[in-house]
């Protein structure tokens, strides 16, 4: 960029270097500022805001981007400062980082090239004062001088550390140890590290400048800028690790360093403590003088770089400076990088144009924060490239995976530290654009996680180095001083800003980590300061919309996701009690207020999903018989099993049952319920209430709704599946009304002769058949399994062509052709079937086998040969035989069908229906077809459905106990010693078509043509 006036302003730490560049680009209509560290651009961005507002102030950094639509100034990492914007004012500060060898090459670019259209200003060290002399035509200098002394005050023990100190160590455990042993021997101290974000930094600086904390342990972070009230630097070592290798210190970094004693005006020392060694007289000279050696060599990369290949981009990368005051430096992780992705092959075929290349290089230059190995972080940069190549951007799915396993704020110090370094790789590909889908979202989602984790982690560097809670309690405490508790949206209390526990519901759970002295300190601040949150609390739950509270199936209540309270017995089973989860320390009105507001809950939920059965109690038309069957109903919450409450039923006459009925009560065959009763809300509630009344430890649960049957085990009582709204059959368990339902179908079927299932009783069980025959044993049927040859669809009718129009005749040749075509796909099916083996399929006859009261001889099995009860001939020339019932019931549940199809014979042929006839009259009178006309669990006699020959048709496969019948055509069914016959749509053709034959004239006709 083309510049006007070039200043280097040069000089020792304190000189107000920084705040002068500020000055300057605020006098310009627009400006950039390049600063070394985030946590210093972070700084500086905070005083240009207050003196010009957010509205014109931009902050770039890696990781953060805020530019607002009038942006002026641009505050920035030396890494993102933008090129070609065009300000009037550019600096860059930090300047003898041009010898750094490995962020010296950025330097070094803006050193040659980043200029301002009026003003360009340099600031460091006076080591840069000869390179920049050399490098930067028509530059100007100025130097300026410390506004306080620095003097070396030689070692000292950390017990002797005096106030306002920072000990600064070069390792994250050097830290550590050190920060432990002051809080050992001092109290507690600050920690400042380059890893931390702006946000931890500047919590725990704002915990050393209040006053709260007299030390700060920090690595060299505090050299670049950080403007600190310290009194006293001390060294716990002189050597670091580089990147590279452990080296000893230079004598411009620890005057760097050094230089951060003694602000303003105020003097400053420096020394070593620990197992340092103590400086030698030079050093210490130059450092309180200082006096520095020149840096020789500034670092270099080749700016301009070529796309054209992979080839191309690597050597340009290693162009070597034609300047004697420049070299190369050592190679670059996104150098590294770069090489190892090249030599993927799944990354060397996507680079077929520049511009791919050029986005694998942006790619490459993404930090990694995570300091894992290099072969690690090439693999996450293969994988963020071949996003962006296809489908052209990070997946937001993929993105908010790796973003929801980052997002945990539990775990100690080094845990939160390292989501920190994961969080700010995903931070910093959220500001490139065009890398993800909404880049607004995620770049605030990811600096929502980054809030979070440095919140926790100062939380975390604060428990553990600082013995602050305690300190600030008790000296409140001890001031009679009123203490402010605050409560946030997850219940976290804090007491004057200090985590002391949660507040879930009304009971305040205390912070485990604390001391047993400090926790009774603790507990008395939070209380005494609680106790108006209690009362906001209490009304604001009282004032709640039954929406907002909920029962649990095990008797739980709940406000949203708090516990509030719970269930207990009350005097009836459908009027429970309540009781509150209120501490004792609240006070009795608010424990009183929330009692009252549960049991208003409560009893209009009962009220809601009970109301058929509290309408039916209160109904005083109900008299005699009809009024205690309500009230056995009631009791049991309006699900009944039938079977133990059969000689109450049968007392009931019409009028009382119709009385029941209006209520909803239905009188099944299994169970009386009331219909209203088995929806899934209710069910849930019974469960709880009945759990309740019994006493019981833990409740049952209700299943998930909408669950025709579920399994039935044995371990759990009968009476929890009735109270669920099912029945259970043998190994599994039906739902009541689908039961009754069933129970009507089965009521129309010759239980006695036999019958197979209807389709609409799988659909209504959502059973397959083998577990339909498990059911239906466990009903009190018998199964029998068999097999026989599927029923294939009848074979095509020969269409002929249509008339012509015109009423001309349809040509003899074309119908005889259509009728040979015919034949012949006929002859062809007819081959083809008798090749192929027959499809069989499997069939269940069910037949009524209750369980006998008393063991009978021979009471469940047949001698061959002997007729079964109920077939030949009987009055009127029609067949005897049992009518159909259903297996083990009081009686016949009400709104039966009179009749019922039967299932296909074992010819496959339609079945035949009976025609309706009226209820015939048993003993007393009454309509065999009611519920109170069954005898003792046996099946009602009566009519087989489908004429006298239901019974032979369903015993031609040669069934034992099976009579010959006179079927169509007076052939007679086989016996049992017999082979049964196999019937075929045609018979099988024996020879060859005529070849005289008109057909094969035809064909051969059409063969020519």
């Amino acid at each position: 960029m083309a510049g006007g006036r070039i200043t280097a302003v040069l000089g020792p730490t304190n000189t107000g270097k920084t705040h002068h560049a500020i000055e300057r680009m605020l006098a310009h209509r627009t400006g950039v500022i390049g600063l070394p560290l985030r946590l210093l651009a972070r700084e500086v961005y905070d005083r240009i805001v207050k003196a010009r507002g957010p509205s014109v102030v931009a902050l770039i950094t890696g990781e953060e981007r805020i530019v607002p639509e009038r942006v002026a100034y641009w505050v920035c990492t030396v890494e993102a400062m933008p090129n070609e914007i065009g300000a009037d004012f550019v600096a860059v500060d930090e300047i003898q980082l041009c010898g750094d060898p490995d962020r010296g090459h950025i330097f070094t670019d803006r050193l040659l090239h980043a200029r301002g259209l009026i003003e360009t200003m340099f600031l460091g060290s006076d080591v840069m004062r000869a390179a920049i002399a050399a490098l930067v035509p028509g530059v100007q200098f100025s130097r300026r001088e410390r506004f306080s002394t620095l003097t070396w005050a030689g070692p000292k023990k950390t017990s002797r550390m005096p106030p306002r100190s920072a000990i600064v160590g070069f390792s994250v455990e050097n830290v550590y140890a050190v920060a432990e042993l002051v809080r050992r021997q001092k109290g507690g101290c600050a920690v400042v590290m380059g890893a931390l974000s702006p946000r931890t930094r500047n919590a725990q600086v704002a915990m050393y400048q209040n006053g709260e904390v007299d030390y700060l342990v920090a690595t060299d972070a505090i050299g670049m800028g950080l403007n600190l009230d310290i009194g006293h630097v001390a060294f716990s070592a002189t050597s670091k690790f580089d990147g590279r290798r452990m080296r000893h210190l230079f004598a411009h970094e620890i005057g760097q360093i050094a230089g951060r004693a003694g602000r303003h005006t105020q003097p400053g020392t420096f020394g070593v403590t620990g197992e340092a060694r103590a400086f030698d007289d030079g050093l210490i000279d130059a450092v309180e003088n200082h006096r520095f050696a020149p840096i020789q060599r500034l670092q270099w990369r080749n700016p301009a770089l070529e796309f054209g290949s992979v080839e191309r981009l690597l050597g340009s990368l290693e162009v070597a400076p034609q300047n004697e005051w420049l070299q190369r430096g050592r190679e670059a992780d996104d150098v590294i990088a770069l090489k190892t992705l090249v030599e993927l092959p799944e990354v060397r075929a996507r680079l077929g144009h520049p511009s791919d290349l050029r986005l694998l290089w942006d790619v490459c230059r993404i930090p990694d924060f995570r300091s894992v190995s290099g072969t690690e972080h090439a693999m996450l940069l293969a994988r963020i490239h071949g996003f962006l190549q296809d489908p052209g951007h990070v997946p937001s799915d993929w993105l908010a995976g790796q973003i929801a396993r980052i997002d945990r704020t539990e775990g100690d110090i080094d845990a939160l530290s390292k989501r920190l370094a994961f969080i700010r790789t995903w931070t910093y590909v959220a500001q490139r654009k065009g890398w993800v889908h909404d880049e607004s979202h995620w770049r605030g989602e990811t600096r929502a996680v980054e809030d979070r984790l440095s919140d926790a982690l100062h939380t975390a560097l604060t428990q553990r180095f600082v013995d602050r809670r305690t300190s600030v309690l008790l000296r409140r405490l001890n001031q009679k001083e009123t203490l402010v508790a605050e409560v946030n949206d997850k219940g976290d209390v804090s007491v004057e800003g200090e985590f002391a526990g949660r507040l879930e519901g009304f009971r305040f759970r205390q912070d485990a980590t604390s001391s047993s002295d400090e926790a009774r300190m603790l507990a008395r601040a939070a209380y005494e300061a609680l106790r108006p949150e209690f009362h906001l609390r209490a009304d604001r739950f009282y004032n709640a919309p039954d929406t907002e509270l909920d029962f649990t199936e095990q008797g739980g209540l709940m406000w949203g996701e708090l516990a509030v309270g719970k269930l207990v017995r009350g005097a009836d089973v459908l009027r429970p009690s309540v009781e509150a989860f209120v501490d004792e320390e609240a006070g009795e009105d608010v424990a009183e207020k929330v009692r009252r507001r549960l049991q208003h809950f409560i009893d209009r939920k009962v009220a809601t999903l009970f109301e058929p059965l509290l309408a039916m109690g209160r109904d005083e038309a109900l008299t005699g018989l009809a009024r205690g069957f309500a009230f056995r109903l009631s009791e049991a919450l309006g699900v009944l099993p039938r079977e133990g409450v059969a000689a109450e039923v049968k007392e009931l006459d019409q009028e009382a049952r119709g009385a029941l009925r209006k209520h909803g009560v239905r009188f099944g065959q299994y169970t009386i319920f009331q219909q209203a009763l088995l929806k899934p809300a209710p069910t849930r509630l019974r469960l709880v209430l009945a759990s309740l009344w019994a006493g019981l430890e833990t409740f049952p649960e209700s299943p998930p709704p909408g669950l025709v049957t579920i399994p039935f085990l044995p371990d759990l009582p009968r009476e929890d599946y009735t109270l669920a709204g099912y029945h259970p059959t043998g190994a599994r368990a039906i739902r009541i009304d689908m039961l009754e339902r069933l129970a009507d179908l089965l009521r129309g079927q010759d239980s006695k002769a036999g019958f197979e299932a209807a389709p609409e009783m799988l659909s209504i069980t959502g059973m397959t058949l083998d577990q339909f025959a498990q059911l239906m044993e466990g009903l009190g049927y018998r199964a029998e399994k068999g097999e026989r040859i599927k029923t294939k669809p009848a074979a095509p009718a020969v269409v002929l062509p249509e008339p012509d129009p015109s009423g001309n005749p349809i040509p003899e040749e074309v119908s005889l052709l259509a009728v040979a075509e015919a034949a012949q796909a006929e002859a062809g099916a007819e081959a083809g079937a008798e090749a192929a083996q027959p499809e069989m399929e499997v069939f269940y006859t069910f037949t009524w086998a209750p369980r006998p009261r008393f063991a009978r001889p021979d009471s469940h099995t047949r001698r061959e040969g002997d007729q079964p009860r109920g077939e030949g001939r009987a009055r009127g020339n029609r067949p005897q035989g049992a009518r159909s019932a259903a297996p083990a019931a009081e009686g016949v549940a009400e709104g039966a069908a009179p009749t019922a199809p039967v299932e296909g014979a074992a010819d496959a042929r339609p079945p035949r229906t009976r025609r309706p006839e009226g209820p015939r009259r048993g003993k007393g009178g009454a309509a065999a077809g009611k519920d109170d006309a069954a005898q003792g669990g046996k099946p009602p006699r009566g009519r087989p459905q489908g004429g006298g020959k239901a019974e032979g048709e369903r015993r031609r496969e040669g069934k034992p106990g099976g009579k010959p019948y006179e079927g169509r055509g007076g052939k007679p069914a086989p016996r049992r010693d017999e082979t049964p016959r196999v019937f075929e749509a045609h018979p099988p053709r024996e020879g060859k078509f005529d070849p005289d034959s008109p057909f094969a004239i035809l064909a051969k006709l059409r063969d020519q043509k």
